[in-house]
């Protein structure tokens, strides 16, 4: 997009040294090949489907139940055959096409480095999780000796004072240990647009002239220092790349849930990534996070229009990565999967429930893409591919629960017809077995590479040894049959809703709490009623064989509650660690960076105090003076009434924007820290300070001088004061 749509102050101008890749001739010979060989697969099973039960062509509910499972069954063959493609590259050595082949360690290592931003959005997410993974990135580098080429920004979008006054302390504790005030920055946007993508762009407009490149990690995500080395040392290498996307495997899993998203993902990730890397070459994706992108190309290319169309397809772009991924593409720069680059980290989601919930945000996002697929021209034809298959993630959905029903009603009116189906007579059954066996191997196939992969490289004991593998990976695979029809039904759901424009609510994710049976019963109610009313109806209506037939897909709806509750257990994952089930490297044998990110971030006050981040604000003179120089000076008519009602009833009986008012009201904070300590013994503040013991060291916090200047470079301490400086670096808190 041109810079004077996305608001952008940057020159205008097309990429430099864009030339024809030599890549692009191979990238069509795969692209085909994997389309010719999943047409082979899907046009037999087609003619299979037909056979066994009596569809016509002309008949328009069976030429759509034929349609859908050509469809649906091609997609599934995408899939396999991609994790095909990536255990034969494995198998070969590599990809001779990718950028890591291209470049020797040699040439690499003599590569100068180039500035370069790590940013980190955030919004309502644990606080000391999130820093102290940020903290081991920083060491990691410090370590190598190559910090000076790298700044650290925190991008807070969260609205909860509670949490973003723990943010700021939590930020001046980080600084305050690292010494790094002058590289570790915090801002916090008053007001948030356009979601995780407004906020990225709302950094490169103030600071994004300053670097090169910039390094997206989220909230639970790591990259390692060689990692991070090398990718800045392959953009240089590579000026007509403009993002090169790594390929993260899920850590520090706790419950059983989580755990097994950790074993597929570092046992099946590999094999996908290598397969999808291979295909798609220099028209790949970006997943938002963990990966590296040539900031004046993005900022010249990258701004996002609000969708002007009706319901969904209106207002700010959701699922941002693969539009920009795409507009990328478009501009003439390469867009690279390298998934041989190791050390980049992710966590998953603890619950079932809390992925279901991103899972609602994503399928709008996805969905949204339909606009773009359809309406934006010169896009390329991968990227292209790339929407449609992040539509069809969640799409498949509605489609596969639309199959299953029309499948059942021609099931039954076979069975109540005179006539024989093949299926019944026995003339089909070598069709039957034969679509059975295609399914079959559509779905287990890349399980099974995986593991032949694992077991050719000689890793299995990193997972257990061989039989706890292959253990594993059978429960694995049991477990995400148990969920299919689960996650079938909650996305239908949130494909409806986006449909009918009904909103997302945008928060923190839950990174460590459990489910209990209250959660659990009220997510699942549906689909329990579902299963239940099924069985009813079958049960006094239909033939045995259709109960049978329906079991596969009513039986998990019928015990997700306590699926559930066992998925989202600690105990449970604790117990299956125990046996070394589901082991995977990281778990056994984690990095330095992985054990560095376990340990949390020491506050300025202890959690001891019994106060919370808004009352410590209050009362703590050195969180008074943090907060107070992050905070703005507002006309006092706009605070006098709530600051008041805080001083006589405490900031419990306040709603969430009129704490956010005072917390970021200057004259404010300091009137309030001013009056509490002034307040009678039997006020709201004076119960609280009584309940204070005098050695919690709040009584013995220095104060500080602030400025009024509204940039803030440093804080003193007044004359004579022993506590060091609290030194909060560049921060623009508009």
């Amino acid at each position: 997009m041109p810079v004077s749509q996305c608001g952008w102050n940057m020159e205008k101008g097309a990429p430099r040294n864009i030339r024809p890749a030599r890549w692009r001739r191979a990238a069509s010979f795969r692209r085909i090949l994997l389309a010719v060989l999943v047409l082979c697969q899907t046009a037999p099973a087609v003619v299979a489907l037909t056979w066994i039960m009596p569809l016509e062509i002309g008949r328009l509910p069976d030429t759509l139940l034929i349609s859908l499972f050509a469809l649906l069954h091609g997609w599934i063959a995408v899939g396999c055959w991609t994790a095909v493609f990536g255990f034969l590259v494995r198998r070969t050595g590599g990809d001779r096409y990718s950028l890591a082949r291209r470049h020797t360690e040699e040439s690499l290592g003599k590569t100068a480095l180039a500035p370069t931003a790590i940013v980190v959005p955030i919004c309502n997410e644990p606080v000391e999780r999130t820093l102290s993974g940020l903290r081991a990135v920083y060491r990691e580098l410090e370590r190598q000796e190559t910090l000076q080429h790298f700044d650290f920004y925190i991008l807070s979008d969260t609205r909860d004072p509670e949490v973003w006054l723990a943010e700021q302390a939590a930020w001046q504790a980080l600084c305050q240990e690292l010494d790094a005030g002058d590289r570790l920055f915090y801002r916090r946007r008053t007001i948030s647009l356009n979601y995780k993508s407004g906020n990225i762009a709302d950094f490169l407009r103030r600071w994004g002239r300053r670097y090169r490149y910039m390094a997206v990690l989220d909230a639970d995500s790591l990259l390692g220092g060689d990692t991070l080395l090398r990718l800045v040392r392959l953009m240089e290498k590579e000026p007509d790349v403009g993002i090169i996307q790594t390929s993260p495997v899920v850590i520090r899993a706790r419950t059983l849930f989580a755990r097994l998203q950790q074993f597929a993902s570092r046992v099946y990730s590999p094999l996908f990534a290598t397969g999808l890397a291979a295909i798609q070459m220099g028209d790949a994706a970006y997943w938002g996070h963990n990966a590296i992108i040539r900031t004046d190309a993005f900022m010249r290319h990258c701004g996002l229009r609000k969708l002007p169309g009706p319901g969904l397809f209106s207002g700010p772009i959701i699922s941002h990565d693969f539009v920009e991924a795409a507009y990328l593409g478009r501009a003439g720069y390469e867009v690279w999967l390298e998934p041989s680059l190791q050390h980049s980290y992710e966590e998953s989601p603890p619950t079932l429930e809390d992925e279901l919930i991103r899972d609602h945000r994503w399928a709008r996002g996805n969905l949204q893409h339909l606009w773009i697929l359809l309406t934006t021209p010169k896009l390329r034809f991968a990227h292209r591919m790339a929407f449609v298959n992040g539509i069809m993630s969640y799409l498949a959905s509605p489609l596969w629960l639309l199959f299953v029903a029309m499948t059942m009603i021609t099931a039954i009116r076979v069975m109540q017809s005179e006539t024989t189906a093949p299926l019944l007579s026995g003339a089909a059954t070598p069709w039957a077995i034969g679509l059975g066996l295609s399914t079959l191997g559509l779905l287990f196939l890349p399980r099974v590479l995986a593991i032949a992969d694992i077991f050719v490289n000689r890793q299995s004991a990193l997972f257990g040894g061989k039989a706890r593998l292959i253990l594993s990976a059978l429960l694995e695979a049991t477990t995400s049959l148990l969920l299919a029809p689960l996650k079938m039904l909650a996305h239908t759901r949130s494909v409806l809703y986006a449909l009918i424009n009904v909103p997302v609510q945008w928060a923190g994710q839950n990174r460590h709490e459990e489910t209990g049976w209250q959660r659990a019963f009220s997510e699942h109610r549906v689909g329990i009623g579902v299963a239940l009313c099924w069985f009813g109806v079958a049960g006094w209506y239909g033939p045995p064989l259709l109960i049978l037939w329906s079991l596969p897909v009513m039986i998990p709806l019928l015990l997700a509650a306590p699926t559930s509750v066992l998925l989202g257990n600690r105990s449970a994952g604790r117990a299956v660690a125990s046996g070394r089930l589901l082991s995977t490297p990281e778990g056994v044998r984690p990095g330095q960076i992985i054990r560095e990110a376990r340990a949390g971030i020491v506050l300025l006050l202890p959690d001891s105090l019994g106060l919370s981040n808004i009352q410590q604000a209050v009362l703590s003179p050195t969180m008074n003076a943090l907060h107070r120089q992050l905070a703005r000076t507002r006309p006092e008519r706009n605070t006098a009434a709530i600051l008041q009602h805080c001083l006589e009833h405490g900031p419990d009986e306040l709603e969430r924007w009129q704490l956010s008012l005072l917390c970021q009201d200057r004259r404010a904070l300091s009137s309030l820290h001013n009056a509490a300590w002034q307040a009678g013994s039997q006020s709201y503040w004076g119960r609280r300070i009584a309940s204070l013991a005098p050695d919690t060291g709040l009584f013995t916090g220095e104060p500080f001088e602030t400025t009024d200047s509204h940039h803030i470079t440093a804080q003193r301490p007044v004359p004579g004061a022993a506590s060091p400086a609290l030194s909060l670096g560049a921060v623009d808190c508009g």
